[in-house]
């Protein structure tokens, strides 16, 4: 029998209302929300806008109520959240304490705090600029967003700005079946990488990038050979199961081979066979019989086969291991013709790996519904 409750409600120390607002971040701590707690939605006024939400109420008749942990933890911080109107009113919902159960509260007053921690836990070196770039992709302009891709760097880096990098072309009337559209793409990203991350490089204190793409190609392995190594950067990946850019905790491990033409001529192609199977006889219709074909594959392409960090890594070491070997058998001064069916990170990356003062220049193709085969994109010129 516990002891009947006095009519006078204890009020929250100062020291609690402080270490709840401290621990949140002065954010609703209800699951979702997040909402900023100190200023007005509309008008961005400064302003305290945060109520105090038991978890086991008070008052008998409250949401939760229990004999023994009410009365014992009414002015305890485990038994409180900091959480706006919209969800103080759920929370305090009578007819919906069934949903609003005290263990889920308690495990979304947890994750949020434990998230906070984190966040605040890393240090300033791990500032890392989001560097977006999207190009149409056929007729489809490429959907890349703020919220979506700041989760993926986290925990090992955090945004460094509340804002990105951009450095795509936006509603572009061209399609990547004109060469003209190539032209403007590529100035556009010259431009934009000159303008914005040159600056960053020389300006701010913070070096690091986190690079998030969805384009073409040929683009990609443009964007790739202006980050080279010079810039230190991590490249995601988008996946389709699950739909997300983080990398995922996997141990399947892809093992990446080499294959040699059967015959050395002058003419020489690297085809990359990652997300599908390329025919000979398709590169052989762009640039003739006489041309050895170089390929880099693994035994299941799939467009969804790139899921953890050291995947990419294997990848970058067996890309400088084709460029080296492909340099040897050819020489310094032939072009090498890519043809790319690979993930964007591989993309990517693969004009990280090539080095301008050297390795062979590059002749990138796409493939084009519209042109029924492969066209010719973007030349990369050696040093």
């Amino acid at each position: 029998m516990t002891k009947k409750q006095s009519n006078s409600r204890p009020s929250i120390p100062v020291l609690v209302k402080t270490q709840l607002w401290t621990s949140s971040a002065g954010r609703c701590q209800f699951e979702g929300c997040n909402k900023p707690l100190w200023r007005h939605g509309a008008t961005m006024n400064q302003m305290n806008i945060s109520y105090i939400a038991h978890i086991y109420a008070y008052s008998p008749n409250g949401p939760r109520y229990d004999e023994v942990l009410s009365p014992k933890l009414e002015i305890d911080f485990s038994n409180l959240m900091l959480v706006c109107d919209e969800c103080h009113r759920l929370i305090d919902d009578k007819k919906r304490e069934d949903e609003f159960s005290a263990i889920r509260l308690i495990q979304m007053k947890k994750d949020h705090e434990e998230r906070i921690e984190l966040l605040t836990g890393i240090s300033p070196d791990k500032k890392s600029h989001i560097v977006l770039f999207g190009a149409k992709v056929g007729t489809h302009d490429t959907p890349l967003s703020y919220n979506r891709v700041r989760e993926a760097v986290i925990p090992n880096y955090f945004p460094a700005e509340y804002k990105t990098i951009d450095l795509g072309m936006h509603n572009t009337l061209f399609e990547d079946d004109k060469e003209i559209f190539w032209e403007i793409q590529r100035e556009n990203l010259n431009n934009q990488f000159s303008e914005k991350l040159k600056y960053l490089e020389e300006n701010s204190p913070h070096h690091h990038y986190s690079i998030f793409a969805l384009a073409p190609q040929p683009l990609l392995i443009q964007l790739g050979t202006l980050l080279n190594d010079i810039y230190p950067a991590e490249v995601y990946q988008l996946h389709r199961e699950p739909s997300t850019w983080k990398w995922l905790d996997e141990t399947e491990l892809i093992k990446f081979r080499l294959v040699a033409p059967d015959k050395i001529t002058k003419k020489v192609a690297l085809k990359f066979e990652l997300s599908a199977t390329i025919t000979d006889d398709r590169i052989e219709s762009v640039l003739g019989e006489d041309t050895s074909i170089w390929s880099i594959k693994i035994d299941s392409p799939s467009n969804d086969f790139l899921r953890t960090r050291n995947q990419l890594m294997e990848f970058r070491k067996l890309m400088r291991y084709a460029f080296d070997e492909i340099k040897a058998k050819h020489g310094q001064d032939t072009v090498l013709n890519i043809f790319p069916s690979m993930p964007v990170a591989t993309a990517v990356e693969l004009g990280r790996v090539w080095m301008p003062k050297a390795d062979m220049g590059m002749l990138i193709y796409d493939q084009n519904s519209k042109r029924k085969g492969f066209v010719k994109t973007i030349e990369i010129k050696p040093n």
